[in-house]
């Protein structure tokens, strides 16, 4: 699909979202339950939705903090609530409601001083910290926040007491109450005024004990001595004054070069769709930063929780997929105290790349869906030194191999970039050349096509009995895979494997699409061909459904 005619370009008055009537929305428009786009739904990362489109509204809320509060009740989770939320226009209606719900329900609740925004690896990290050798009065978390989606929308997820997201477990038995709520017209809610609710929580300093242990997972020292100089750009997003604090703290040459915070992100360039995305792996979205590149030797961006990472070289936008594979090489390699046993983490629609570094490396691989929460339990116990996704979402482990975030940093990994260039005097692109010329050149894409409900539920329960071909672009197919190797989980859709090739296909967890993700290392003609025999397989299980 072509780009958009003002694809990377500011964005024009017309593409911004009214704020005022967004908020407006969240309050006076009243979800239908009988109307399942309008019901609660957790997909890979909490729940999403526009209070323009009723499914991210008041009532939602009202019902799932609620449900959350009944959860943690019921798994006996006494400790205090980190509450967190991004600088989406949604976020702080949203966690308003949530403190006035919460704080009736009996939880403790801890938010940043001032009312002030979180992003989503500090809520991890003080997670982590609180619950570090206790047994009983364990915390959790929630963010308010839909990530990188578009202004006009929100986003509420949950992290359990092990700090990382929610398994599926949590999330439906949540989703199922919260819906029970919102179908009784939210009369079991437990609701204070919002007076009463803020004079009951406490404030919480999230930002000194995350930024001052930094110099534990990243050699800041080296940054520091090395002079590199380092732009950021937090995209409005909630990182802005933890990176203030960061280069205070350090000493770092490193300059903010947006400190804009505004709800409406005027100050965007426009994604790939010609929509308003801040999206730090789109080299649409993130313009204005890859036009400063030559001012700095390394620039970072973030989404506005923060979870996620754009790393600039002079280069340019490095590829996510890219940038992944050149972590697992350095920090294998730089963190001596990992254990010999400790293996590398991936999803499985992440560039083979990482597969033929980690067997260099000799690593064991660790493949699972798409999902950070299957990596919570390893980053936890030690067992993974790095997890990442193809979405640049990634987190590793402290210098000593400890524990450091069960949830994405995208704050960490972009100074894992400046550590890489002071430690070895090559950028992570140079790093990325190197490693093609010893594994080969990956050709990689995503495609993302809409879909009905009834072609997702289809492309979700695929089989390999529904590709009967033994080639896929003119080599044998080695696996057919519709469960992960890592963990065995399923993956909602199938992967086809060929000795230099693979695609996967699955729905969307979050949006009415479907994604078809391949690679080759044969380059970019075998990979249209892979993509192009992806799309029959997709197009004949619709048909066999028919929902085509």
């Amino acid at each position: 699909m072509p780009a958009h005619p003002l694809a990377g370009q500011p964005a024009p008055l017309d593409a911004l979202v009214n704020v005022p009537r967004l908020v407006s929305s969240y309050y006076t428009i009243r979800p239908d339950p009988a109307d399942p786009a309008q019901r609660v739904a957790f997909g890979t990362s909490g729940h999403r939705g526009s209070s323009l489109l009723g499914t991210f509204n008041e009532a939602h809320i009202l019902a799932i903090a609620q449900a959350v509060a009944e959860h943690r009740k019921a798994q006996g989770v006494t400790g205090p609530l980190f509450l967190g939320m991004d600088t989406h226009a949604l976020s702080e209606p949203a966690w308003m409601s949530a403190v006035e719900v919460l704080t009736a329900n009996g939880v403790e609740v801890w938010v940043a001083e001032g009312r002030g925004y979180t992003p989503t690896p500090l809520v991890s990290h003080a997670i982590l910290t609180h619950n570090w050798g206790r047994s009983q009065g364990l915390a959790d978390g929630i963010v308010i926040t839909p990530s990188h989606n578009p202004p006009q929308d929100g986003g509420f997820k949950y992290n359990p007491p092990h700090g990382g997201p929610a398994d599926t477990q949590v999330t439906r038995a949540i989703q199922e109450r919260a819906n029970q709520i919102l179908t009784g017209g939210l009369s079991e809610v437990r609701r204070w005024p919002l007076a009463k609710a803020l004079q009951a929580v406490r404030e919480y300093d999230f930002v000194t004990p995350y930024v001052e242990g930094l110099e534990g997972i990243v050699d800041m020292g080296a940054i520091r001595a090395a002079g590199v100089r380092i732009g950021v750009d937090p995209l409005g997003g909630a990182s802005l004054g933890v990176w203030r604090r960061i280069a205070e703290r350090y000493r770092l040459e490193l300059s903010v070069v947006n400190e804009r915070v505004d709800p409406s992100f005027a100050f965007m360039t426009l994604d790939r769709d010609g929509r308003i995305r801040m999206d730090c792996s789109s080299a649409y979205a993130m313009a204005s930063l890859i036009g400063l590149k030559d001012r700095f030797d390394l620039a970072i961006g973030n989404d506005p929780d923060a979870d996620r990472h754009g790393i600039v070289t002079p280069e340019g936008l490095m590829s996510p997929n890219h940038y992944l594979a050149v972590c697992v090489n350095y920090l294998f390699q730089h963190r001596p105290a990992w254990r010999p046993e400790t293996a590398v983490g991936k999803t499985l629609v992440s560039s083979s790349m990482i597969d033929r570094v980690a067997q260099a490396l000799g690593r064991r691989l660790y493949e699972v869906p798409v999902g950070f929460k299957y990596f919570v339990e390893g980053l936890r116990s030690g067992a993974l030194g790095f997890a990442g996704e193809e979405s640049a979402g990634a987190s590793f482990l402290r210098m000593d191999g400890r524990v450091w975030s069960t949830d994405k940093d995208g704050i960490v990994l972009g100074l894992l970039a400046a550590e890489i260039l002071a430690k070895t005097g090559a950028s992570p692109h140079q790093h990325y050349r190197d490693l093609e010329a010893r594994f080969g050149a990956s050709a990689y894409t995503r495609i993302d096509a809409e879909a009905t409900p009834e072609q997702k539920r289809v492309l979700g329960s695929l089989s390999p009995e529904m590709v009967r071909a033994t080639e896929l672009a003119g080599e044998p197919i080695l696996a057919k895979l519709t469960h992960a190797p890592g963990n065995n989980q399923p993956i909602g859709g199938l992967k086809v494997v060929t000795e230099s090739a693979w695609f996967a296909a699955r729905p969307s967890g979050t949006e009415d699409v479907y994604k078809i993700y391949a690679e080759s290392f044969r380059g970019p003609e075998h990979l249209e061909q892979v993509v192009r025999e992806a799309q029959e397989v997709v197009a004949g299980a619709f048909q066999a459904a028919g929902v085509g």
